[in-house]
């Protein structure tokens, strides 16, 4: 597309905004807390760091998790030895994970979800942002990136079906970055196709 890395970070902070706002997390009296799951570097986390009261993050890369840690001070990240997430059970409010789901071999999805479920309370929120095997421009992206060699992409209805398995209700997917454009008539236009499955990237998420 020849977008900054930038561009694509700072596009997921609207869905997760808007899920915070809709699933009714902020109104928390100590505020949202919540955990990235499979959080790298924590690349995304200067971004959206105003959306919560405390930021967690663990990835299965203790050398990621380190220089999270050194570029974030501010967040609390912990490396892990999958599929046991090393948190107790309702630690948190919100269990996130932003294009770490494709990366799971598919016959462990059913428990990467569910572990995600086990570590967020009642009435919290589990969510993952995953790219939209439907949209050509992103399988070829996919294909081109030596970094995705493995992935195998999940469709929002998988995904949404998945949360169910999992334990979850309300299950609610949205689809977003249709327009490579930052401005607030393509951020408009692209609201209005968010439940076609033609954006580049998507958001499911589901109630605990």
């Amino acid at each position: 597309s020849g977008l900054k890395h930038d561009f694509f970070l700072q596009a997921k902070v609207e869905p997760l905004a808007r899920l915070i706002a809709e699933r009714g997390l902020a109104a928390h009296p100590a505020g949202v807390r919540a955990l990235d799951v499979g959080c790298g570097v924590g690349a995304l986390h200067p971004y959206v760091r105003p959306l919560f009261s405390s930021l967690d993050g663990c990835d299965i890369s203790a050398e990621s998790v380190a220089r999270a840690r050194e570029e974030n001070p501010w967040g609390a990240y912990k490396d892990y030895h999958a599929p046991a997430l090393p948190y107790a059970d309702g630690a948190f409010d919100l269990a996130f994970a932003v294009c770490v789901a494709h990366h799971v071999p598919p016959q462990q999805w059913a428990g990467f979800f569910a572990e995600m479920r086990r570590v967020v309370r009642p009435g919290g929120a589990v969510c993952v942002i995953e790219h939209n095997p439907f949209n050509p421009l992103t399988r070829l992206a996919v294909l081109r990136c030596p970094f995705d060699e493995d992935a195998v992409l999940i469709s929002r209805g998988k995904a949404g079906r998945l949360l169910r398995a999992a334990g979850l209700r309300e299950i609610d997917g949205r689809h977003f970055l249709l327009l490579p454009f930052a401005n607030p008539v393509a951020r408009r236009a692209e609201g209005w196709f968010s439940r076609l499955p033609l954006g580049a990237q998507y958001v499911c998420s589901g109630r605990v």
